[in-house]
């Protein structure tokens, strides 16, 4: 068992107090949680994923009033042992095809009360959404894993624009944020990268073929922990010209949702402070373009901001917004505090200027 294992041991036993309360609250006999997300929240930082894609991983946490166990098969169990899980569980291992026998060791575990999932099956019930809120109020640990990541993802978002040509295909500059990311340890969970000819077409540009041309924009979510760092950046080749007044307004918009983001105020006042700003800039129809982002985490979209989400932030939550129009969005991961925003994507070095006593991102003007 590695030291980064037995380090977030009193983490993760402090989470299995509150899946036990949890039970007691709910009267079932067992908690069986299969998503990459939860696996991660449960073990203080482990890993399920294999395949980065997938929402749930090879391995599953089944929590009992006497119990916590990894369930797994043989091909992996090894090294999720020695990797990725604290003491505090023990291990069912079975043959990667016999998947009644796991069924019937669940069964089994729950003494006939029902048994609540974060992905149910069959008799299986629905997680609580009071469940899920505990989740988006981050412990002091997790919170620290997240400076680290989101500090390290801004790092390796400017290290691929800082590089990017105007020559460069959308393959290559996706390929480059990606290794970016993966230097740092960090999975990359989504990759968007777009240049000029596309840019104004599609809010959510997958890579093509075609050349970045003046202008590109790159997309990061970066997951380690399980924590994701959502970020947009930038880059022009040679000066920015008519964007900048775009830049302008798209920042004055940001900066009305950010000042909305304080204790006790809902998802849905974030909104309408969204949806007023974008009507002062003369543009309410970017509401309705694309999503405008919320509470991440675990997820990269814990809980969306709606204009009915009435989840009231707490300190400790993290939040990402990722506001835009005309080709052009801005977005970075922020911690909420008792005393407002921190920024936990912030790269030093990139270019910046100050709104309401922000620093936030400005297109990088590289030459060409």
């Amino acid at each position: 068992m590695s030291d980064s294992t037995l380090d977030r041991a009193p983490q993760a036993a402090a989470k299995l107090a509150l899946m036990r309360r949890w039970l007691h609250d709910t009267g079932a006999g067992a908690l069986r949680l299969r998503g990459i997300d939860w696996f991660a929240w449960c073990t203080a930082g482990g890993s399920s994923a294999v395949l980065q894609a997938c929402e749930t991983g090879v391995a599953e946490v089944l929590v009992t009033k006497a119990e916590a166990c990894i369930l797994t098969d043989e091909t992996v169990a090894d090294r999720l042992r020695e990797e990725e899980v604290p003491p505090g569980f023990s291990f069912h291992v079975t043959p990667w095809e016999d998947l009644a026998w796991r069924e019937r060791f669940v069964l089994e575990s729950a003494f006939g009360a029902p048994v609540l999932s974060d992905r149910p099956r069959g008799a299986e019930l629905a997680l609580p959404a009071s469940v899920h809120h505990q989740r988006l109020v981050l412990s002091e640990p997790e919170q620290q894993r997240y400076r680290q990541l989101g500090g390290q993802a801004a790092e390796a978002i400017s290290e691929a624009l800082r590089a990017a040509r105007p020559d460069w295909t959308e393959y290559e500059l996706a390929a480059a944020g990606a290794r970016a990311l993966w230097r740092r340890g960090i999975h990359p969970a989504l990759v968007l990268a777009v240049g000029s000819a596309r840019l104004a077409l599609y809010r959510e540009p997958t890579p093509s073929a075609a050349r970045l041309g003046e202008r590109a924009m790159l997309v990061l979510r970066g997951r380690r922990h399980g924590l994701h760092a959502c970020l947009t950046r930038f880059v022009s080749f040679g000066s920015a010209g008519p964007a900048s007044a775009l830049q302008a307004d798209l920042l004055t918009v940001e900066a009305t949702a950010l000042a909305a983001c304080v204790p006790g105020n809902s998802l849905a006042a974030v909104y309408h402070a969204l949806l007023q700003a974008y009507r002062h800039v003369g543009r309410p129809e970017a509401m309705r373009e694309h999503t405008q982002g919320g509470v991440t985490a675990y997820l990269t979209h814990e809980l969306m901001a709606t204009a009915s989400t009435a989840l009231a932030l707490e300190p400790g939550m993290a939040l990402a917004f990722n506001p835009g129009f005309a080709g052009i969005q801005i977005e970075d991961t922020f911690l909420l505090g008792e005393r407002g925003l921190e920024n936990l994507t912030c790269d030093p070095s990139w270019p910046a200027t100050t709104v309401q006593g922000r620093n936030r991102p400005l297109w990088l003007e590289a030459a060409c």
